[in-house]
């Protein structure tokens, strides 16, 4: 990798990690996961050596797994570490709360804490990888553009470009990107997405889908998924930043009515072959949940609801939890932070309208 400036307090400098077109794996990966690319190496090479090095809140072990018995194959994953070590989350009042840089901020980050400036051959534009210290699994990061320019907690069509194609960087059918909207448990107000690596199938990847405006690339997903949402697909004969904009496109129209949301970016299947069997993953599953706006300090007893659960993948707080939990109760959990279904069915209508 190549040394870059010097960070936001002009001391040590930050690695670049420079990629090409050629770098992308457009043409899809299988499970189970076959190897890793050069960005798999640097990423958890980097996060490995900051685990080594006690950055983090506590030490990330193998975590005990177990696959809830029913139709969606949730994934249950005991965390209680970072259920009683995370930083507590900030109070947010307003999806469209303003940066405060009074509060933590990304530019309050120990320089060790960045792995490296991610950033595409012939463009300034850089986006840093830093470590998350309360890890949810194995190479858990943040993608945070420029944190200088303290963006606030708002999805922007370059930071979700980026998203996208740390995707694509990726050989391991594991590592997935997300967001969470400010009232949907975002937990720090400056622009950063979740990066990490789960080495599960989850039911997001082939569940089927109602085409919308397949022309759009827009499609519902409903059946044998934890939760509705609308998905984008992404395959290599579409270009990856006109792709970016639609999504961000009915993120900003959520935004502006008010409506959170969470976002989840997974390899998967085209979105009209349904549930299959295969282990292939040619394409780009993307991803998008409104739900209700949850402020202040709710929280549930087993989880709370953000982009990983809606996807299938539920870090649970306590061993009693973890053993008691059902699909069924996790689902109940789930269906409580979305919007009713007149609600989900007009928002369907307007972004119809919208996207025709």
């Amino acid at each position: 990798m190549a040394s870059n400036g010097p960070d936001l307090n002009g001391t040590p400098s930050v690695e670049a990690f420079c990629y090409g077109k050629q770098d992308l794996l457009l043409n899809g990966v299988e499970w189970p996961s076959r190897g890793l690319s050069r960005f798999d190496h640097a990423l958890l090479q980097g996060w490995r050596d900051r685990m080594e090095k006690g950055l983090f809140r506590y030490h990330l072990d193998a975590l005990p797994t177990r696959i809830l018995p029913g139709t969606m194959g949730l994934v249950a994953q005991l965390n209680v570490e970072r259920g009683e070590q995370r930083r507590a989350p900030q109070e947010i009042h307003s999806l469209k709360q303003a940066f405060d840089p009074r509060r933590f901020n990304f530019a309050h980050i120990r320089p060790k804490e960045v792995l490296f400036a991610l950033r595409q051959e012939g463009s300034a534009e850089e986006v840093l990888v830093v470590i998350n210290v309360s890890p949810l699994e194995n190479g858990h990061v943040l993608l945070v553009p420029d944190p200088g320019r303290e963006l606030p907690q708002i999805l922007t069509p370059e930071a979700l470009h980026c998203g996208l194609e740390a995707v694509l960087l990726s050989a391991q059918p594991g590592f997935r990107v997300g967001f969470n909207s400010l009232g949907a448990y975002a937990s720090v107000n400056h622009l950063h997405l979740h990066g990490y690596y789960l080495d599960r199938e989850l039911p997001v990847e082939t569940a089927p889908c109602q085409a919308l405006l397949p022309r759009a690339g827009l499609y519902l997903l409903q059946e044998r998924a934890p939760a509705p949402g609308f998905l984008f697909f992404y395959c290599k004969e579409r270009q990856l930043e006109e792709m970016a904009g639609q999504v961000a496109k009915l993120t900003s129209f959520l935004l502006e009515k008010g409506v959170a949301h969470n976002l989840f970016v997974t390899r998967g299947a085209a979105p009209n072959e349904g549930p299959l069997s295969t282990a292939s993953r040619p394409g780009l599953r993307i991803i998008v949940w409104p739900r209700r706006a949850c402020f202040g300090a709710k929280e549930s007893s087993a989880f709370n609801v953000a982009l990983c659960e809606l996807a299938g993948h539920l870090p649970i707080k306590t061993a009693q939890d973890f053993e008691a939990l059902t699909e069924a109760s996790a689902l109940q959990t789930i269906r409580e932070c979305l919007l009713s279904d007149d609600e989900f069915a007009q928002l369907q209508r307007e972004l119809v309208a919208l996207f025709r």
